[in-house]
């Protein structure tokens, strides 16, 4: 299939022509609301612009302030309060990730506890009857 050399309206056009229709809109945006940040998985930087990349998909007219804006509620309470509080409005893409960077790595905002598993070797293996406390040996000084 040989479309030979185009300029980039006609290219633009066929993209939009293939992939500019409701099921690709349905799974964009099924791919934003079911994507959170999880700071221990997600590198704030590509996480960012992914998402970014999808709303500007899907809304090409959204302005840059209004996809930060959607993109930090994705973020969780905690997260998403500490970067507003740290980037003062009006802020760009770029402050917003450098504070998001910032805050996950010198902060626990955003991580999950886990529990961390006790190992085998360290749980002493004493009998039953050596846990008990030894009696005392009591003489009778009477007889």
């Amino acid at each position: 299939m040989d479309h030979g050399k185009h300029d980039w309206s006609w290219w633009k056009s066929e993209v939009i022509t293939k992939w500019d229709n409701n099921s690709w809109r349905f799974k964009m945006e099924n791919a934003f609301e079911n994507s959170i940040f999880n700071s221990e998985k997600d590198k704030p930087l590509t996480r960012f612009f992914k998402q970014k990349d999808r709303l500007s998909a899907l809304h090409p007219d959204m302005a840059d302030a209004m996809i930060n804006v959607k993109i930090l509620r994705k973020c969780g309470q905690e997260l998403e309060h500490a970067i507003k509080i740290r980037c003062v409005e009006p802020c760009s893409t770029e402050d917003y990730i450098n504070a998001m960077e910032d805050i996950i790595t010198r902060t626990r905002i955003g991580k999950t506890w886990t529990k961390i598993p006790m190992k085998s070797n360290m749980v002493s293996k004493i009998p039953r009857e050596d846990r008990r406390p030894a009696r005392p040996v009591l003489n009778c000084h009477k007889c």
